[in-house]
């Protein structure tokens, strides 16, 4: 009978440490919603697992990119995670074209991957009901996805809600290779953070904050936006017309929980500290310019670190082509095992 490898019950590793894995698509300026959303707590706690973060230049190609954008945009990224706390010493970092097994990856999990698995993902259906004409890459994408993921031998994967779908289609995926083919990969679980996962827009407080909507005058906070662009944006961030600044379940009140909610996240603070914080505030306006105050000093030293290795890409280069191998030698050998088990003669 055959055991299925799941994240509760194996550790992989030399070092017996989780594996996570995360893609993080060069798409658009990130923002304090990614911040605080995802990459401050991935680098805060890169240390107690084994981490590989990857810079998804081929996911962003199933939809037509600029060339020169693109390239420029997948060396920002890479610099912009560097500059906010990913420790290249600790975690692996690099992008998805440098490392070839996940192309090859896609093609034999292709293989094994029924048609209409792929045609029932939500994204799927709402990108391409959006578009004239539709890539076979955009229907494609989560097989890509799952490849990136199980290469790995990937224990957690953090995501917004809006990916867990194609996370639990990873799992379907290589619990059907495991059945084919014989006990290949382990069984993937997402990781949806239950605090900070979800910053709204300061123009509407409905909306999650996202590099989607980035374009529109006072929803984000780019990471790397001035002192003054910042405090442009928070200080005419949506609120109500009320004073009180507590944390509440009134959807009336979303704007004010979204401020305090990134306060929080910034300063670590739980929700009966936070609202003590402001007991002596004189209204939205008080609560307003301390936000601007902890954002500014929390994205100082972050884009200051950004600038650096944007001026010396070889640096920068150097940092990716270092993270490239270390990934080539985890899942070099992951995609020979996928081979062998499949029945390819190998060279």
């Amino acid at each position: 009978m055959q055991t299925v490898e799941t994240a509760e019950d194996v550790a992989s590793s030399e070092t017996g440490r989780r594996r996570v894995f995360s893609g993080i698509q060069p798409s658009g300026d990130l923002q304090l919603g990614n911040y605080l959303g995802a990459m401050k707590r991935w680098y805060e706690e890169q240390s107690e697992k084994e981490n590989f973060f990857c810079i998804v230049d081929l996911h962003a190609m199933t939809v037509h990119q600029d060339p020169a954008e693109l390239r420029r945009l997948t060396r920002a990224v890479a610099a912009m995670n560097i500059a906010a706390g990913l420790d290249t010493s600790v975690s692996t970092l690099f992008i998805q074209s440098h490392v070839s097994t996940h192309a090859e990856a896609c093609w034999l999990l292709n293989c094994v991957t029924p048609l209409g698995w792929l045609e029932r993902m939500t994204q799927y259906k709402d990108k391409s009901a959006k578009q004239e004409s539709v890539s076979a890459g955009l229907l494609d994408y989560p097989v890509l996805m799952a490849g990136d993921i199980l290469l790995y031998d990937t224990h957690e994967v953090p995501v917004g809600d809006d990916q867990k779908q194609h996370v639990e289609l990873a799992r379907d995926i290589a619990q059907r290779f495991n059945q084919l083919y014989g006990d290949t990969f382990v069984v993937p679980e997402p990781m949806i953070a239950k605090s900070g996962a979800r910053i709204m827009g300061f123009n509407d407080p409905t909306v999650k904050m996202s590099k989607a909507y980035s374009h529109i005058p006072g929803h984000a906070v780019k990471m790397l936006d001035e002192p003054d662009d910042i405090k442009r944006t928070i200080m005419r961030a949506v609120t109500d017309s009320g004073r009180e600044i507590r944390f509440s379940s009134d959807p009336e009140k979303a704007g004010v929980n979204n401020l305090l909610e990134i306060y929080k996240v910034i300063t670590g603070k739980d929700e009966r500290q936070v609202e003590a914080n402001f007991e002596d505030a004189r209204g939205y306006g008080d609560l307003k310019k301390r936000l601007v105050e902890v954002v500014v000093e929390t994205l100082r030293p972050i884009r200051e670190r950004y600038n650096d290795l944007m001026t010396d890409l070889g640096e920068l280069d150097r940092l990716l082509a270092a993270g490239a191998g270390r990934a080539e030698a985890v899942s070099g050998p992951k995609l020979k095992q996928m081979k062998e088990a499949m029945g390819l003669v190998l060279p």
